[in-house]
């Protein structure tokens, strides 16, 4: 289609051309000659005209307006298209297949409040690491699902920001207005050692449940499969609270030669007090540390005050029991795998005080049985989950 010619300049010849090829076949669709087609066409013009109000110069030239309008509009697509693409800028599918680039700026009203509806709803999120920065990710079949929950119809009647929303189309198009906002972007698993010669190749690789790193992809489109990562945090009053929490306590520390005595006497002693504890932990430590040393020579395999005082427990549980005798990983691994083996043994062996009667042969299959599933269960296992 021949482009439109701007207001007051007269078309070329090969846009004259052009129009009288497309008048052709116009008329030629509608059963008629190229002189009826156009006294057709003024027909419907004076009539649009008149309904308008205007004259016939007026509407014709309003109508040439809006055309160059859309020529315009057109082209600046086209070039923030194309800029898109040399500046790897994420772009969104838009209806019919149309690629829209997506503009950073304030984000629209409308997907503010889908976003903001979608962040209280049960997604199954999970973390993931974006840019070296941890983020919540999810699957997009299961915002289509809440989309089209009664729960999102009731809300759309509360907030008429919310678009309604009634078959997977239209929760397919509500849900496009993410990216297009920069609330959330499709994202997909990365490599993190990809480009170095280092890490592992790629076929080795199996999908186990865990975190992922992820990088965001140039096509956002919409598929139940496909996983998006929330970039829209939700309101930011809790942010605000703690920073001003955080700036008036730091200017309370700055001003504390104005604070009465009484209290900066109290806060001496409460000072002290935590100096005093702090200490006394570290007195202990070098205490448990001397003892274990002398015991490890005097009364083999050495004696320890507090073993847990390091170990991963809670705060009570550091400090039982009171003392321990030094134990090998050896051991510590037999005990663990202990408690699972030991009602192993115990099925085996009433199995087998059963199987008695029947013979030493039925005795013996059940006995090697029983120490089969034994050792099955001690042996570590390794499983992989795979994603929901």
């Amino acid at each position: 289609m021949a482009a439109a010619p701007s207001p007051g300049q007269q078309p070329s010849p090969q846009q004259m051309a052009a129009m009288q090829q497309q008048i052709a076949a116009e008329a030629e669709k509608r059963g008629m000659t190229p002189q009826q087609f156009q006294q057709w066409q003024r027909q419907q013009i004076e009539a649009e005209a008149k309904k308008a109000g205007m004259t016939f110069e007026q509407y014709v030239a309003k109508l040439k307006q809006q055309a160059f309008e859309n020529h315009q509009r057109q082209q600046q697509m086209a070039a923030q298209q194309q800029a898109a693409q040399q500046s790897g800028q994420p772009q969104a599918q838009g209806q019919g297949g149309q690629q829209v680039p997506i503009n950073p700026g304030a984000p629209d009203p409308k997907a503010t409040a889908v976003a903001k509806w979608l962040r209280g709803q049960d997604l199954k999120t999970r973390t993931c690491i974006l840019n070296g920065q941890r983020k919540d990710m999810f699957r997009v079949k299961r915002a289509l699902r809440a989309l089209q929950s009664p729960a999102y119809k009731t809300a759309c009647a509360k907030n008429p920001l919310l678009t309604p929303v009634t078959d997977t189309a239209s929760a397919s198009e509500t849900f496009k207005l993410l990216p297009l906002s920069l609330l959330a972007l499709r994202v997909s698993k990365s490599d993190p050692h990809e480009g170095h010669n280092h890490g592992p190749p790629a076929k080795q690789q199996k999908r186990v449940k865990g975190l992922w790193t992820v990088k965001i992809e140039q096509q956002q489109d919409v598929s139940n499969d496909l996983h998006y990562v929330w970039l829209y945090d939700g309101p930011q009053w809790k942010q605000k609270m703690y920073a001003a929490g955080a700036l008036v306590l730091i200017m309370a520390v700055v001003m504390f030669p104005l604070w009465p005595v009484k209290l900066r006497i109290g806060v001496w002693y409460l000072s002290m007090g935590a100096l005093g504890l702090i200490g006394l932990f570290f007195a202990m430590a070098i205490f448990r540390a001397i003892l274990f040393a002398v015991t490890y020579f005097a009364v083999p395999p050495g004696l320890w005050l507090y073993p847990n005082l390091f170990e991963d427990v809670g705060f009570f549980d550091s400090f039982r029991p009171i003392w321990g005798w030094q134990e090998d990983k050896k051991k510590k691994k037999s005990k663990k795998g202990s408690g699972d083996g030991a009602s192993t043994g115990e099925k085996a062996s009433s199995k087998a005080g059963q199987a008695k009667s029947s013979g030493a042969s039925v005795t013996a299959a059940a006995t090697s049985s029983g120490s089969e599933m034994k050792d099955r269960n001690l042996k570590p296992r390794v499983e992989e989950v795979e994603e929901d």
